[in-house]
């Protein structure tokens, strides 16, 4: 089962606005996505840069979102614990919560992936990208990407 991932502030393969860049506000962008399987326990979200000059560049991790979430509203705040149970992880630039596109030069792919989970994979806020996958790992039911562009200002 593939899971539908969208956002109103941009489409498949579309340019992501300033605003959701380090040139702009610097918040995250509204995600909305589609049925997930019935036995989904939690939900993670991890979007990063494969195009970034030292590798693969992770911009944000977001789990244990609880899985009646269909959606998560634009400007989520920087807390280590969102307020509908969500945990936030550490991104690439160090820090809790979402952190934009911010590309030296270029025109950068920006991957915005959803997992649905059967289990609550980790509870403390903080992991990284590789601790959230090796966590996932053999707990996938089904999974989803947008992909958004941003070319360096």
């Amino acid at each position: 089962m593939a899971i539908e991932l969208k956002s109103s502030a941009f489409s498949e393969g579309g340019s992501i606005p300033d605003k959701y860049s380090c040139n702009g506000p610097n918040v995250s962008p509204p995600l909305k996505w589609n049925t997930i399987p019935q036995d989904t326990k939690s939900i993670a979200i991890i979007v990063d840069d494969p195009d970034a000059p030292r590798g693969d560049w992770v911009h944000w991790v977001v789990y244990h979102l609880p899985p009646s979430l269909r959606d998560l509203p634009e400007r989520i705040p920087k807390d280590k614990i969102l307020g509908n149970g969500g945990r936030q992880g550490t991104n690439d630039f160090g820090k809790i919560g979402y952190d934009g596109p911010c590309p030296p030069s270029g025109t950068h792919r920006y991957y915005f992936r959803i997992y649905a989970l059967d289990a609550e994979v980790l509870t403390e806020p903080g992991a990284t990208k590789a601790q959230l996958l090796k966590a996932m790992d053999g707990h996938i039911l089904a999974e989803g990407q947008l992909m958004g562009r941003y070319s360096h200002k």
